[in-house]
């Protein structure tokens, strides 16, 4: 069966955005299968999606941890040989960076990508084969499709379909009664919302009969999850979770609100109804609205939403989609 390759590795949220693509290239090209090159920590993510033939572990934040170790250049030696057992009808890099042009150039086949004004790179256009004139300046969503569009001949059109199919949530992990998952964490401190907001969003929550779960990925967020939780009965941290976990938890709220970060971008492709708070990033380029009718975007870069917004967009929310 003729393939594709598509090399987008990380990070979280602009992966479940490219995902995008595989609902295209099945209405399009049915005849192709799809295969995607994954950081490691995000193969259970692509996972998620059967429409993806095969997923490639790659490990680039481990291996530039331990470049004079033997085993981090066995395994990219494996990755190599992996990456090239098949020759593939177009390699299309929507990294956009020098990484993921050279994992490209690595792959057999021509190698697909934006030209020099549409990479977040300029210079990793220099490795692709075929190089598309896809406009920067809009949504990252808008993007990929289009530039996958581009590179095997079709049109983009419609809404975005992300097909996701994660589990059910792990028992115990998930409330008997309605819930919701308040997303605080993210790899930036300036895109972070202020405690005190997430405790009225909670407390706010809890008056409704809805619980609050509060999710974690690094020691700074349990911590910062339990200052949020301290004194609020109805809020309560969640153990520290795999994506596959997260994803049923997200697909199974009453509502999700979080700040810019990528499980917040996962519940909106799962179709759960989805608050992202904007602090310093822009909407236009990352927001959520892009993914379902079911979600919105508030604030922008240098000027936060406060929770009487956040509250309000919630309860529309629920309002709209009520679970049953």
């Amino acid at each position: 069966m003729t393939a594709i390759l598509v090399i987008r590795p990380s990070s979280l949220g602009d992966v479940v955005h490219a995902l995008a693509v595989v609902a295209d290239v099945r209405a399009n090209r049915p005849e192709l299968a799809l295969d995607w090159v994954a950081e490691e920590a995000f193969v259970p993510l692509v996972g998620l999606h059967p429409g993806v033939r095969r997923t490639i572990p790659v490990a680039l934040r481990r291996w530039r941890r331990q470049l004079l170790a033997a085993a981090a250049w066995r395994e990219f030696a494996a990755f190599r040989a992996d990456l090239r057992r098949e020759r593939y009808a177009a390699v299309i890099d929507l990294q956009e960076q020098i990484k993921g042009s050279l994992l490209a150039a690595m792959a057999c086949g021509p190698s697909h990508g934006p030209g020099v004004r549409g990479a977040r790179e300029p210079l990793a256009a220099l490795w692709h084969d075929v190089r598309h004139p896809v406009p920067r300046r809009q949504h990252f969503q808008d993007r990929c499709r289009q530039l996958v569009g581009a590179a095997l001949g079709y049109t983009v059109d419609g809404p975005p379909r992300f097909g996701l199919v994660p589990p059910l949530p792990e028992r115990g992990l998930a409330p008997a009664g309605p819930y919701a998952l308040l997303v605080h964490g993210t790899s930036r401190d300036d895109k972070l919302w202020p405690e005190a907001h997430w405790r009225t969003l909670a407390t706010q929550l809890g008056q409704t009969g809805i619980e609050a779960l509060l999710p974690w990925g690094s020691e700074a967020e349990r911590v910062r999850s339990e200052r949020i939780a301290a004194g609020v009965a109805t809020a309560r941290v969640l153990p520290r979770s795999g994506l596959p976990a997260l994803a049923g938890l997200l697909r199974g709220a009453e509502v999700v609100v979080g700040v810019d970060t990528g499980l917040v971008h996962l519940a909106a492709a799962l179709g759960t109804p989805t608050v992202a708070l904007f602090v310093a990033t822009d909407p236009a380029q990352a927001g959520v609205e892009r993914a379902s009718p079911l979600a919105r975007d508030l604030g922008r870069a240098g000027q936060a939403p406060d929770p009487a917004d956040a509250w309000a967009a919630a309860g529309a929310l629920l309002r709209q989609s009520p679970r049953c």
